[in-house]
């Protein structure tokens, strides 16, 4: 079986077990709602101060939304020990690692890429800034997922590493977060996106290629 049908068998897998629990996707996506909708509601109605806070109000909740699910991205499959099979079959764990990072993601930041336009609207963002909003969050929120999957990995089988995950992936987070905000707010003032997004892009493709092999050190210590 090729390295691609693996990946693929495990995506299949894990996208049949999120089907199973859509009350934790459903979760992710009504809080990264409610988080965006309550803060015109905590500052006011003043459409320019909306306009201006916007895309960093909605990347803001995109980042909570992201680490409310990644307690969950390896616990189920630790508690039946179905980890500890995958990490003794012969294919290589940065393979399957790999399948279930894309898995949360397409679980967990596709539906917020999707809302998120919604919630721009409603912050009085113009059509290039919600396209500029969409392209930031498609670039950012691999690499939420990408990042997080460490501190899943590290606080796996801990008592309270929900909050113990948080604590480590926030301060990664905070670049990404600042450059998909930068890029939203050059697009609202006229500066450009261009550079935001090629720093986003970038970080992307560096989690790309070395999260997977930090998070099969990361699996092997907590298992063991």
């Amino acid at each position: 079986m090729s390295t691609l049908q693996i990946v693929f068998v495990l995506l299949r897998r894990e996208l049949m077990l999120a089907m199973r629990r859509r009350g934790d996707v459903l979760t992710v996506l009504f809080f990264f709602v409610i988080v965006a909708s309550l803060f015109p509601l905590g500052v006011g109605p003043d459409p320019k101060l909306l306009r201006l806070m916007g895309g960093g109000v909605v990347w803001v909740s995109a980042l909570l939304a992201a680490m409310l699910s990644l307690g969950r991205m390896f616990a189920s499959d630790y508690a039946d020990g179905t980890l500890e099979q995958l990490v003794l079959t012969p294919t290589p764990p940065v393979v399957w690692i790999t399948g279930k990072i894309l898995a949360h993601w397409l679980v967990s930041g596709v539906p917020l890429i999707l809302v998120a336009p919604v919630l721009g609207v409603q912050f009085g963002l113009s059509n290039e800034a919600l396209g500029v909003l969409v392209l930031s969050l498609l670039l950012g929120t691999p690499v939420l997922s990408l990042i997080g999957a460490i501190g899943a990995a590290l606080t796996l089988g801990l008592r309270g590493g929900g909050v113990l995950v948080s604590l480590l992936v926030l301060p990664l987070y905070i670049p990404v977060l600042i450059f998909g905000a930068g890029a939203v707010d050059g697009a609202m003032s006229g500066l450009g996106s261009e550079a935001h997004l090629s720093l986003l892009g970038s970080i992307l493709i560096l989690a790309f290629m070395l999260t997977p092999w930090a998070v099969s050190a990361a699996l092997r210590i907590s298992i063991e």
